[in-house]
């Protein structure tokens, strides 16, 4: 366990799920000479990164949480990796940390969004900040324009309004942040099972009207935030493999929302994406691709 002392002003704590994506944060803030504490998930961190961390906890175990920060004083928090959602069992383990059974009943019930958000909310009821990896770590979001050597041509423009038009529709219904289209016509949404799972979908989907294994021409990922999404709990992220992936499944480019997206290893990323002879671009929110 951390030292008890209080943190020295400007000190942030990053919290750490799974992935990559904690070590490029704390990467991030060491360039940046921006101080900061570790507390990892068990379970969850990788290895390396929980064998530097200042304190690790279960998922959901929000007193053990509350009791560190209370030791180290009000901080500022940034949350950073993934997390599966909560067994039914760890989610009535955490209703300790709750003054209201009831409104813990009806977050269990709700998307995943809604659960990450009571617990921010609960955190800073006690007097810390929450900030977004968007905000502690803004050089690992996509910039706009061209992120590799090739940009969309004017089919491609059409699909990735297309399915920016889609993910706007499904905001409000807590699906997922990505979407695989060709012209106006829909392949695959995301949901649950994450973009991986929906690329593989849109591989067999995608082919199957045209035969020979041929996919759906103009085919693009194109992958944003929910509208009104609170952009601290769960940002969309690609990598190196969701570039594979979406090659795999014919897509001729990927389109992400420009300072909505995290892009993991971003020169990897985009070297990838020229290997294969994907376009990777980001658009500016609001703007025509």
């Amino acid at each position: 366990m951390a030292e008890a002392a209080p943190l020295p002003e400007g000190t942030l704590v990053l919290i750490a799920g799974a992935g990559r994506l904690p070590e490029l944060v704390a990467e991030s803030l060491n360039r940046t000479h921006r101080p900061f504490r570790l507390i990892a998930l068990r379970g969850f961190t990788d290895r390396s990164l929980r064998a530097r961390a200042d304190a690790t906890v279960d998922l959901l175990d929000l007193a053990a949480i509350l009791k560190l920060l209370r030791r180290w004083g009000p901080a500022v928090m940034v949350p950073a990796g993934g997390v599966s959602r909560p067994s039914p069992a760890a989610l009535l383990n955490a209703g300790a940390a709750l003054r209201n059974r009831e409104t813990l009943r009806a977050i269990a019930g709700g998307g995943d969004d809604r659960l990450l958000r009571a617990a921010l909310a609960l955190v800073e009821e006690e007097g810390h900040r929450v900030l977004g990896v968007h905000e502690a770590a803004p050089d690992l979001l996509c910039p706009e324009g061209r992120l590799g050597r090739l940009g969309p041509d004017t089919e491609a423009d059409a699909s990735i309004r297309t399915g920016r038009g889609v993910l706007d529709a499904l905001s409000p219904y807590d699906l997922g942040q990505a979407v695989a289209v060709s012209g106006e016509r829909v392949i695959a949404v995301e949901g649950p099972e994450g973009t991986d799972r929906m690329l593989a979908r849109a591989r067999a989907l995608g082919r199957k009207p045209f035969g020979r294994g041929r996919a759906l021409p103009a085919t693009v990922l194109v992958k944003a935030p929910k509208l009104g999404q609170d952009l601290r709990i769960d940002l969309p992220a690609i990598g190196p493999r969701t570039v594979r992936n979406a090659a795999a499944a014919g897509c001729v480019g990927l389109a992400l929302e420009a300072g909505g997206t995290l892009v993991i290893d971003r020169v990897a990323t985009a070297a990838e994406a020229d290997r294969l002879g994907l376009f990777l671009v980001g658009y500016r929110p609001g703007a025509g691709p």
